[in-house]
């Protein structure tokens, strides 16, 4: 393919992505109470297990919060529905450089990628009540909290995104190994600098920059690089 028919294939292949995203945020827009429900487990969970008489709710400070939180939400719902078409357009536009042979492990891909994405978004809000335990009790117990709903379900947002992405790591490995651009020798060298870069990565990219979600990011990532030299041994990589 020319460098114009690359661009054209491109364009395509993110219109769909963008209407798929489309889609999904107004499908997400009208389950809005109960993805709001699920993103407030973490705080609730805190809540309850501290006995507390607070409710298990979020302070509006502005009129206009409740509408801008909807659809920020309605957004982010709309791509985490949309991920498996996104996911899929992605392997479409990069299967024509594959070797035929390759092409076989798009559904592998595509589910594996979505699966991996699930799980690193549920690592995310099991490990949330965790730190916000640490945050109360770093703060003691003179202060009390009552979040608001915008910092709140950022960081809610970003723990999810991150660990999901971040799980993606042996999807990424693997892929390099099935293009033979790294090679399972290669990984077995490079073992003490994949350990050293994951904890730096994960103390650089964890939102709540709190040890305990630190290391709930990084020991799973070094997990999935030794998973990936074992996948990459039974590849022949």
């Amino acid at each position: 393919m020319s460098l114009a028919d690359h661009l054209r294939e491109l364009r395509r292949r993110l219109i769909i992505s963008v209407a798929a995203i489309a889609v999904g945020g107004v499908v997400a827009y009208f389950l809005y109470g109960h993805i709001l429900t699920f993103f407030l487990h973490p705080y609730c969970t805190i809540q309850h297990q501290g006995h507390r008489n607070q409710p298990c709710s979020l302070v509006t400070l502005d009129p206009i919060d409740k509408l801008t939180i909807r659809l920020k939400i309605s957004f982010f719902g709309g791509f985490v529905l949309a991920l498996p078409v996104v996911l899929w357009q992605t392997w479409r536009f990069i299967t024509p450089g594959l070797h035929p042979r390759e092409k076989r492990y798009a559904v592998p891909f595509v589910a594996a990628s979505m699966l991996l994405f699930l799980f690193g978004g549920f690592v995310a809000l099991e490990t949330l009540p965790l730190a916000l335990r640490f945050f109360e009790s770093v703060g003691g117990s003179q202060l009390s909290s009552f979040y608001a709903p915008d910092p709140y379900l950022r960081l809610v947002v970003l723990m999810i995104v991150v660990y999901g992405l971040g799980f993606e790591f042996p999807v990424v490995l693997v892929a390099l190994l099935l293009v033979r651009v790294l090679s399972t020798e290669k990984l077995r060298r490079w073992r003490r600098g994949a350990f050293l870069g994951v904890v730096i990565a994960a103390a650089v990219f964890t939102p709540s920059s709190d040890p305990i979600s630190m290391f709930a990011l990084a020991i799973p990532l070094y997990v999935f690089y030794e998973a990936s030299i074992i996948i990459g041994r039974a590849l022949h990589r």
